[in-house]
């Protein structure tokens, strides 16, 4: 991984060019993803590289257990990476780029690489959105637009779930913002994810739930509305309000 001071620089210089992830005509066309300070640029760019956990597999028992988190991270998770990487130097891509910009034209790669782009991106974001202090409900701007999409707190935790709950076989539940800065709620196939080109639901990713059943087999084995029910117990609100606004 690059020095401290290095990848601030790369961070805060990538975040005052704007980075314009663009999905479609959606709000990434016509404005920058990125706001114009590292606060933004932390929150939103993500690199070719597997980075820590930010706790110990054993800290979100009360959702996930720590088997299940060890091999997610150093088996799946760790291979989408390896193997991004690879695809990556075979194929040209220059990694000295956010991966951001590679999934919003991941169409002119090979199933490898966008397999594995999709892989590594989902997970990443993952690992952050969770916490061993989370749960409860979302604050400031982005706990009134849940509110302004969904009515009220309750019946956006129910109309998520249910996109989860509702993902046929392997895939990933999604919370984005779309092109006109409202909040949408969808899911994707396999390790595609709405920035990408060929997906079908586009937007910037906020929040995103693994339901593939590696994520939570062990424990829960084919109950996977149970998983999703407790998962909502160490969601760390306070990093998806801060790619909330971010964005918006």
């Amino acid at each position: 991984m690059a020095p401290l001071t290095t990848r601030r620089k790369f961070l805060m210089n990538s975040a005052k060019a704007g980075i314009g992830l663009s999905v479609g005509t959606s709000l990434l066309s016509s404005c920058s993803l990125v706001k114009k300070t590292s606060y933004g640029a932390d929150k939103l760019i993500t690199g070719f590289q597997q980075q820590p956990l930010p706790y110990s597999y054993n800290s979100l028992s009360d959702a996930i257990d720590g088997a299940t988190m060890e091999i997610h991270y150093t088996k799946h998770a760790a291979g989408y990476s390896a193997n991004l990487q690879d695809a990556a130097k075979s194929e040209g891509v220059n990694m000295t780029q956010p991966l951001e910009e590679t999934l919003r034209r991941v169409s002119k790669y090979s199933a490898k690489l966008r397999n594995n782009a999709g892989g590594h991106y989902n997970h990443e974001l993952f690992w952050k959105l969770l916490s061993p202090n989370g749960g409860g409900e979302p604050g400031g701007k982005l706990a009134k637009a849940i509110n302004n999409s969904f009515h009220s707190f309750d019946s956006f935790k129910t109309q998520f779930s249910e996109a989860a709950k509702n993902c046929f076989g392997s895939g990933w539940a999604w919370l984005v913002v779309d092109g006109d800065h409202q909040l949408r709620i969808g899911s994707t196939s396999g390790q595609d994810n709405p920035l990408m080109d060929v997906s079908e639901f586009k937007g910037v990713p906020i929040m995103g739930l693994d339901v593939w059943e590696h994520a939570y087999y062990l424990r829960y084995q084919n109950k996977r509305a149970d998983y999703i029910n407790n998962w909502w117990r160490v969601v760390d609100w306070k990093f998806i309000e801060d790619r909330y606004n971010a964005v918006v």
